[in-house]
């Protein structure tokens, strides 16, 4: 729902209007709420495959394990983590040098769009923001796969009552993830 909004309302607006443009401010929201809302929404849901494991693998250690104080840990992590993320790739963004024609053919700001448009040679910058996402999102990837694989390695060895009810609880994240 979020990920939907921070651009939707320019999208329609520029739809209705003939001149298409954006402040700065306005470009730089876009970028802060888009990486906000990625970089939360990857930890949530590596939150929710640690839920689905614990639930599935460690049934009995359940309740132990994810108390109320857990979960808002989790919770407060994904946000920190998002915030974090948005921090790094826009600390350097902000104070780049922009000159000439500032225009981006596009109904909504990204990050490798905007500091294309600086004076100064971005290669090293542009590599280092790009790999920053990259590291995270492989290892968003990577622990959600580990986790689901060893998830559905133990559902195939539950009785077939026990392997359907596992797989329809996960089934909403799997189509999601």
């Amino acid at each position: 729902m979020c990920l939907s909004s921070f651009a939707t309302p320019k999208m329609i607006m520029d739809f209705l209007a003939q001149h298409k443009t954006i402040s700065f401010e306005g470009c730089i929201s876009q970028i802060f709420f888009l990486h906000l809302f990625t970089g939360t929404e990857i930890v949530l849901l590596i939150s929710m495959s640690f839920d689905r494991y614990i639930a599935i693998c460690k049934p009995l250690h359940y309740s132990s394990i994810k108390s109320q104080r857990v979960f808002v840990g989790l919770v407060v992590t994904s946000c920190m983590v998002g915030f974090l993320h948005t921090v790094s790739q826009l600390a350097f963004t902000l104070y780049l040098p922009f000159c000439g024609p500032n225009v981006i053919d596009s109904f909504f700001c990204d990050l490798p769009l905007v500091i294309q448009l600086a004076c100064i040679d971005i290669y090293v910058l542009g590599i280092f923001m790009i790999s920053t996402s990259g590291v995270i999102a492989l290892i968003s990837f990577l622990l959600l796969l580990t986790s689901y694989i060893i998830v559905l390695v133990t559902i195939k060895d539950l009785s077939s009552t026990g392997s359907s009810k596992a797989f329809s609880t996960c089934t909403a994240h799997f189509i999601v993830v």
